[in-house]
């Protein structure tokens, strides 16, 4: 296949909407917007309102005086007496630590298997302060809860971690910390992209995950960079109001393929993203991190993580909207090719 041909698409259709501004004496005003197919879905995605939405920052650090922070089980003083364990058939010591990070059940499980991480010991900690050690430590027992699991439990094909981070992301702790599940159901985003990923490959014999990191690297509109297995880029179709970035490990595909140096690459990434963050005062996210069954070479396995904020902190107006709530449809102000740009210079070291 030349560098330049391709199976996937990049489609996107180009419109405008025109009316009379009254900030410019109701002259006649047009703006532009784009929808966007998912090169793997075909989903769409709807990108507009170019650079309205700006980040809202929120008094963070308000969070670590006892009137607002509340009770907190996940806090040093309380995380042995207020937390569950696990059965010992599951954990024999009915957790797992390593550093700061201890492993414990969800005492409000979403699924069979429902593990939370909490990541620190300090109950407000920004991103300046997550350390490589922190997210090493955090990721490396998340990991080994969910390889511990499979082991167990082979029924269970699905692998995941998720991170709700800061309020806006719908977090109910302000303290950091992940979820780890086992499962038969991973949710609707990764049973489509599973099974679009194995139509993919069957009708044209390469897998989806590889072809997009080759594609993309040839265009370079939105590849960002590589940290050794690691491939960072901008997501064509965004699912976040800011822009996404997801991260695609071409050559794994289950939870027994990732490996420590898979979660430091993982670890390296993020923190070049956080750096970009922190520069643009986001402050809150969502991630997450799928694996696809074993026996297969279709899916591979890769992590998202897109921005959240407010609207405004005088009404807390959430960046969602009834179009992601209810048409399931995305939303996002920032061209994804802008993004690029902007992210890739934290990882080239260029980053003012």
């Amino acid at each position: 296949m030349a560098d330049g041909s391709t199976p996937i698409e990049f489609t996107q259709v180009e419109a405008k909407s025109l009316f009379l501004d009254p900030r410019r004496g109701y002259e006649l005003t047009e703006e532009k917007l784009q929808v966007r197919y998912d090169p793997l879905t075909h989903r769409t995605g709807h990108f507009a309102r170019f650079g309205t939405i700006k980040p809202q920052r929120l008094p963070i650090e308000s969070y670590s005086n006892p009137e607002v922070k509340g009770f907190c089980p996940f806090c040093f003083e309380l995380r042995y007496k207020a937390t569950p364990e696990f059965p010992e058939s599951i954990l024999p010591d009915g957790r797992l630590s390593k550093g700061e990070a201890l492993l414990i059940p969800n005492l409000h499980p979403y699924d069979v298997y429902s593990a939370v991480t909490i990541m620190t010991m300090e109950h407000v900690v920004t991103l300046e302060k997550l350390s490589e050690k922190i997210l090493l430590d955090s990721f490396s027992i998340g990991v080994a809860f969910l390889k511990r699991i499979k082991a167990i439990e082979p029924s269970l094909p699905f692998h995941l971690m998720d991170w709700n981070y800061m309020p806006p992301s719908g977090g109910g702790l302000v303290h950091p910390h992940q979820q780890y599940f086992a499962t038969e159901f991973p949710g609707n985003q990764v049973t489509e992209e599973i099974k679009c990923s194995k139509e993919f490959y069957e009708e044209h014999g390469v897998s989806y995950w590889k072809e997009l990191v080759r594609i993309e690297q040839h265009i370079d509109e939105r590849y960002i960079g590589s940290i050794d297995s690691s491939h960072w880029l901008t997501s064509f179709v965004s699912l976040g109001v800011l822009g996404e970035i997801i991260c695609i490990f071409p050559e794994v595909y289950s939870i027994d393929d990732f490996n420590e140096a898979h979660i430091y690459e993982l670890v390296s990434g993020l923190r070049k993203i956080f750096s970009y963050y922190v520069d643009r005062d986001i402050f809150s996210f969502n991630a997450s991190l799928f694996f696809g069954q074993e026996n297969q070479d279709f899916f591979s396995a890769h992590f998202r993580i897109i921005p959240r904020t407010f609207l405004n902190t005088r009404d807390s107006a959430s960046d969602l909207c009834f179009y992601q709530a209810l048409h399931q449809e995305p939303v996002c102000v920032v061209l994804p090719e802008v993004l690029c740009k902007e992210v890739r210079t934290y990882f080239t070291g260029s980053a003012k």
